[in-house]
């Protein structure tokens, strides 16, 4: 790791529930201009897309926020300014029901999301040229990191290069964790928005699933296994946490993929960490002592949000380059056979 990324947390903003909760509350920054874009999906809904455009061959980041996230997150507003800075085209994709409006369908969205994230990259893929990076953040850092490891070495024709933010890898624990002990405070955030989501859907999908079971769930763990479990196909919550989880799939990862991580994590600390990055493989890990999850403030008083966005986008830039001094060809070309394919 160079110098020069680094990661060095303020003395001023000890322990990881610090570094997690203060950006949240206190270094929001309003987000770019984007233009925002409403696809159909094939199964009759629809996902907002929020855009931040530049010339048409600058490479393009695409970022998937996490739990009941959205384009105005702190984290996506900080990147999306670092993009624009560079003069990149950046989208911040969102899941269903996260862009301010009431999906149509009874489904939402859930943390191994393969198939969601691989139409919405598609549908990225087929509107820009050049280079197209993807970026995921906590919850949609593991439904990246699970298209990745599904699609193989099919994920290159997709995507140059990824790197993943503060990722649930193992949801068995970080679920475990946030439905237990003080990490009950994380968890109660997320619920307050997700049953209210639910209660709308069961109003108008009655059969959908158990309202009271809704009504009194009060962690994450009892709301996956009443609610996210059952309308997105699995048994119950251990199906859902087992079979979503990415842990052990880094290994198929084909595409070059940084996972960045703070050990101080309070919803995955780094003794859950894999010890090792797959051998031979193109996954890089950023394991920090300090930063929180999805924190990474630096700075003096109040702090900034500039080293997590400079660390993913130096990590792009780093692969551009390698790929000119490789003299590959550009991306139109690269990209050429799979986009005639996702724009039919």
């Amino acid at each position: 790791m160079a110098d020069k990324f680094r990661y060095n947390a303020p003395w001023w903003l000890p322990g990881g529930h610090l570094q997690t909760v203060y950006p949240f509350f206190f270094l929001r920054r309003r987000p770019p201009a984007y233009r925002r874009e409403r696809i159909d999906t094939p199964d009759g809904d629809f996902v907002d897309f929020d855009w931040l455009d530049a010339p048409a061959d600058n490479p393009t980041v695409i970022l998937f926020h996490g739990l009941e996230g959205s384009s105005s997150s702190h984290y996506a507003s900080a990147m999306m300014h670092a993009v624009a800075a560079r003069g990149w085209r950046g989208v911040v994709v969102h899941f269903r029901g996260c862009s301010g409006e009431p999906n149509r369908l009874a489904r939402a969205y859930h943390s191994g999301d393969a198939d969601e994230i691989d139409w919405m990259l598609r549908q990225v893929r087929a509107r820009v040229s050049g280079y197209l990076y993807g970026t995921g953040v906590s919850l949609g850092g593991n439904a990246l990191l699970k298209w990745l490891a599904r699609q193989g070495t099919a994920a290159g024709r997709v995507l140059s290069a990824s790197a993943v933010i503060s990722a649930p890898i193992d949801l068995m624990t970080a679920g475990h964790r946030l439905s237990s002990g003080i990490n009950r405070v994380y968890g109660r955030h997320f619920l307050r928005t997700l049953r209210k989501k639910a209660f709308e859907k069961l109003a108008r999908y009655p059969d959908l699933a158990n309202i009271h079971g809704v009504r009194t769930a009060n962690s994450l763990r009892a709301f996956d296994d009443v609610f996210t479990a059952p309308v997105h196909g699995f048994r119950d919550v251990v199906d859902y946490w087992t079979r979503a989880s990415t842990i052990s799939e880094l290994d198929r990862i084909t595409v070059p993929t940084l996972i960045v991580h703070a050990r101080n994590d309070p919803f995955l600390p780094g003794r859950h960490l894999p010890k090792d990055r797959p051998e031979n493989g193109p996954v890089e890990f950023e394991f920090t002592e300090r930063g929180g999850h999805v924190g990474f403030v630096t700075g003096a008083f109040p702090g900034k949000l500039s080293w997590l966005p400079e660390r993913t986008l130096g990590f792009f830039a780093q692969h551009l380059n390698n790929r000119h001094l490789a003299g590959a060809s550009n991306a139109h070309e690269t990209h050429n056979d799979f986009e005639s394919k996702v724009r039919t």
